[in-house]
């Protein structure tokens, strides 16, 4: 590399440092010094909801959110056309224990109970699409190691409903209010409420198919470490 090449790549560096500092200094403070949590706090009448993480989540940065779940849908998409198997519901690979069997009766109800709280809760207090799918998700993995049958987990249009749902539904959204309202996910007055709830039990449903899909498409490492198949 040339001598002049290091100086001019490191100014390059703190130049591009400085424009980012710079603009993230401009967002945290107005004009007349009012911070982020307290535009958050003066728009939360609009929000639809009452707790500021789900508010900026799903109202104030949907944007992000979206395109967080368009990375889960891909990835998703990418871990099963790397599976060993064309199925991911494949009888051989269940395992069977008799003590999960036997705990899953009363976990199960229990774990799909506490993902509906926790969608519900999300508008008020800590919890969401995201919390709630990852318990659905573990229920999906108790269910699986309990020897239970998941025939939606077979190829099929279950599974791609199930895997596309929720970015479907937030994007079909985002084009409605698009078409009726002033912007690309602005909610009309009075219904932003109605649809976050909508987005949240959709993608709650989608997050969860995502995650137990990468789990069972993993590939299992036995003790010698070596790969013997696709699934659990």
């Amino acid at each position: 590399m040339r001598r002049w090449a290091t100086p001019s790549l490191l100014a390059v560096c703190f130049a591009l440092v400085c424009v980012l500092g710079l603009g993230l200094w401009s967002i945290a403070f107005d004009p007349v010094g009012k911070s982020l949590p307290e535009r958050v706090r003066d728009a939360m009448g609009s929000s639809g909801v009452d707790h500021p993480v789900t508010a900026v989540l799903l109202n104030f940065r949907s944007y992000d959110t979206l395109l967080e779940i368009g990375v889960l849908v891909i990835a998703a998409i990418a871990g099963i056309s790397m599976a060993r198997l064309p199925s991911l519901e494949d009888p051989a690979f269940r395992t069977h224990d008799a003590l999960l069997g036997a705990l899953q009766r009363w976990f199960v109800p229990l774990m799909w109970l506490v993902a509906g709280y926790l969608v519900w809760a999300g508008a008020k207090q800590p919890g969401g699409a995201f919390q709630a799918g990852a318990v659905l998700a573990a229920t999906g993995v108790l269910m699986r190691l309990g020897g239970m049958p998941m025939d939606f987990l077979q190829p099929g249009r279950l599974l791609r409903v199930g895997l596309v749902l929720g970015f479907a539904v937030f994007l079909l959204v985002a084009f409605v209010t698009a078409l009726v309202g002033d912007a690309f996910l602005a909610y009309p007055e009075g219904m932003a409420k109605s649809l976050i709830l909508l987005i949240e039990v959709s993608l709650t449903l989608s997050i969860a198919m995502v995650l137990l899909s990468l789990f069972v498409a993993a590939p299992v490492t036995d003790a010698t470490g070596n790969q013997e198949g696709g699934h659990r």
